[in-house]
């Protein structure tokens, strides 16, 4: 009886395609964490754990494809693009929805709240992140898009244009990190020590969020430069 690999047959179309589902179940840990800060910043520990159950299930979704991408991808002669690079792209995809799981395990395990004077900034900053993961999706989904092309001037210009747009959300973060690192600074004082020292983390946890989703168009512009 002949059978068939459904996972394994996406890479007669290309190698993009199990790569682009993957950061779709990541972008989508990713924009879980919007809700889950609203929760817990409102004191509802039932949403939140709601939120995180959603963010840990598409994790383990994520890492199942991953599993998969590594387990079927052919060897470098039969891909159009080099298998190491393939293999750390998606290792680096998957630290992102790592991260925002792991989020979400501190905040919730301990029922953590962002100081009400910093909570606006800190969701501001969230929400960058989260929107830097999102165009890590969208250079992939246009890629994947423009394959048939192959790989360009076209092609290689367009995904500069992604590409920057990541650097300059990436940047903004930067930005957003140093100043709410500054905000933290002065309650410091007013805040118990232990408090401080967990806000500290999910501050760099979150910027972690962009760096890695940055990395991500690092990768891509490498791969589009073959």
């Amino acid at each position: 009886m002949v059978t068939s690999n459904p996972f394994s047959a996406l890479f007669g179309r290309s190698p993009f395609e199990p790569l682009l589902a993957h950061i779709v179940k990541t972008s989508e840990c990713a924009e879980r964490l919007l809700p889950f800060f609203d929760a817990t910043q409102a004191g509802n520990w039932d949403d939140a754990a709601t939120h995180r159950e959603a963010i840990t299930e598409l994790e383990h979704e994520a890492d199942t494809l991953k599993t998969e991408l590594r387990l079927n991808l052919p060897n470098s002669m039969f891909l159009p693009v080099s298998r190491s690079d393939l293999l750390e792209l998606i290792s680096v995809q998957d630290k992102i929805a790592n991260k925002a799981r792991d989020i979400t395990g501190i905040m919730l395990g301990r029922q953590m709240q962002v100081p009400e004077s910093l909570a606006p900034s800190m969701r501001a900053y969230l929400e960058t992140a989260i929107a830097t993961v999102g165009q890590a999706r969208k250079a992939l989904e246009e890629l994947q898009e423009l394959l048939d092309s192959g790989f360009g001037r076209n092609v290689g210009d367009l995904m500069q244009d992604f590409i920057r747009e990541l650097h300059d959300l990436e940047h903004q973060a930067d930005d957003q990190q140093v100043h709410i690192r500054r905000q933290l600074f002065e309650l410091e004082a007013e805040l118990p020590p232990v408090d401080v020292i967990f806000l500290y983390k999910i501050i760099e946890w979150i910027g972690e969020l962009s760096d890695r989703a940055e990395r991500v168009g690092s990768r891509l512009q490498i791969l589009t430069a073959r």
